[in-house]
């Protein structure tokens, strides 16, 4: 590899680590990132654990094709292929089985922004609809089509695919998604919810994308947290 995907691989690897101590992934979930310039993916071997290297990520094309790594794709690997196929804007996605978030698709409310960061998805939070593994390149078509240009998809009594133009957005969306849907939960829980108004939720949004604010933030935590753990 590059010093560009070496560089790349570094933060994948501290990306992985803290999304599996913060129980986003707990033998479920998957990451995967874009290399630059190339139709090639890495991606998180199946039953990947806490420990991993740079050896347990699988490089595939964007035709679905192993390449090299240790070890086999995972069976949902459809997930990142067919997203990054369809956004090329997208570098890095991340697939979890979120308590919080997950909880919104199987009951009467609609996941929406309920507090600030959550406004990072005020253009929308689509779900989809089949709740079976996306095990295949033709349910991988069919999520990547429901999630369209937004930045997260729900995936109905599964979990969620979150995307980001780089590793550290996808891990500040993954983070800042959770958080949301835990407070949404927190509301619902007390009584009625009350989202934030959709123009108040996209002006918000705006001012946070524009600002980068909360992916440097998130982003510092995991680096903090490596280092406290390296």
């Amino acid at each position: 590899m590059t010093p560009t995907d070496n560089a790349l691989m570094t933060k994948a690897l501290k990306a992985w680590r803290f999304l599996y101590k913060r129980g986003y992934i707990e033998g479920f979930g998957h990451l995967s990132f874009r290399l630059p310039g190339s139709d090639r993916l890495l991606l998180t071997r199946h039953s990947l654990g806490l420990k991993a290297t740079a050896d347990d990520f699988v490089v595939m094309d964007l035709d679905g094709r192993k390449l090299d790594g240790k070890g086999e794709a995972p069976g949902e690997y459809p997930i990142h292929l067919d997203i990054l196929r369809a956004r090329p804007d997208v570098g890095s996605v991340i697939h979890y089985h979120g308590l919080y978030s997950t909880a919104f698709t199987t009951s009467e409310h609609a996941l929406k922004p309920i507090h600030l960061m959550g406004t990072l998805f005020h253009d929308g939070i689509p779900v989809f609809p089949d709740p079976r593994l996306v095990s295949d390149r033709q349910r991988g078509q069919a999520l990547a089509k429901a999630l369209g240009p937004h930045r997260a998809v729900q995936m109905r009594a599964h979990g969620a695919a979150i995307t980001g133009a780089s590793i550290e957005e996808a891990v500040a969306g993954a983070f800042l998604f959770e958080e949301n849907a835990r407070r949404a939960c927190l509301s619902a829980a007390l009584g009625k919810p009350m989202w934030l108004d959709e123009r108040t939720a996209a002006d918000a949004g705006a001012e946070l994308i524009q600002s980068r604010g909360p992916f440097r933030r998130v982003w510092a935590l995991v680096e903090s947290e490596n280092e406290e753990t390296g």
